[in-house]
């Protein structure tokens, strides 16, 4: 134990996931191993590489995408490719959300993330994942997951973040940015963990070869879908009971007395 004096209370991480715990706590932001072998982290490549071209021909090719800002983007890549699920569906990062957020918590959001090489992207800005709220909450009310699946350096722009800006409001001053900002390097086949209140930034892409990532959102459900999952993926899409919950089926918003009395009668029935 590290020598201390005139201290009698101590945070206590006894584990890996308790650890990031604190540290989302405190700094706002941690890195987490996601636990994947090499053949998986290969078999996830493949997927993100398909979900993209499935996901451009969907909306009219890659250049219809360039033209509202989209093209660097993928979104809801497991709807493309339902391997890509199980990146949302990591053990130690719903634990970290469950201690953080609390019970009960919704996928909002999963993206997949081109950084492409010399050029500008739509991340490359500071920014809250909960954006334009200048509010501090008691404890998160949303949760990001960015997975590596290339390694985060800093020749290939790794994020960059403000420690501890998710307990501030108003975003800081250009010369608070430029003195306290980190980047946050990371292996490929983890997780960079943040509270969706931390501002941060993607960075330049100086490495010549694009770097890919899979960002997750975890809120509370009493925050929107970016996209509204269940009727996007359509209600056959899992009898999963816990996948549906985490995809949000148990908390769609009625449309009618009748459909809010029917989900009434439902929850009574459980």
């Amino acid at each position: 134990m590290i020598r201390s004096y005139g201290i009698n209370e101590r945070v206590a991480a006894n584990s890996d996931i308790d650890a990031a715990v604190e540290s989302l706590s405190t700094l706002g932001y941690a890195i987490v191993e996601g636990g994947y072998s090499a053949g998986e982290l290969s078999g996830f490549a493949q997927s993100f590489d398909a979900a993209r071209l499935a996901a451009h021909s969907a909306a009219g090719g890659t250049e219809a995408l360039a033209r509202i800002d989209e093209h660097n983007t993928i979104r809801t890549p497991f709807a493309y490719d339902k391997n890509l699920l199980a990146l949302a569906r990591n053990p130690a990062i719903l634990e970290i959300c469950e201690q953080l957020i609390g019970g009960y918590q919704v996928l909002s959001q999963q993206n997949g993330v081109i950084n492409p090489p010399a050029k500008t992207y739509n991340q490359g800005a500071w920014h809250r994942d909960l954006p334009y709220q200048h509010v501090v909450f008691s404890r998160p009310m949303a949760i990001n997951a960015l997975f590596c699946l290339d390694a985060f350096t800093i020749d290939n722009g790794a994020t960059l973040v403000l420690p501890a800006t998710h307990k501030q409001e108003k975003f800081p001053s250009d010369r608070f940015v430029e003195a306290s900002a980190v980047q946050v390097c990371a292996p490929a086949g983890s997780y960079i963990v943040l509270d969706c209140m931390l501002y941060h930034s993607g960075a330049p892409n100086r490495s010549g070869t694009e770097r890919r990532a899979v960002n997750q959102v975890y809120t509370s459900p009493i925050i929107r879908q970016q996209i509204d999952l269940p009727a996007f993926l359509g209600d056959d899409f899992t009898d999963d009971p816990g996948l549906r919950r985490l995809l949000g089926y148990e908390v769609t918003t009625p449309r009618s007395d009748a459909e809010y009395f029917a989900m009434r009668r439902a929850k009574l029935l459980t």
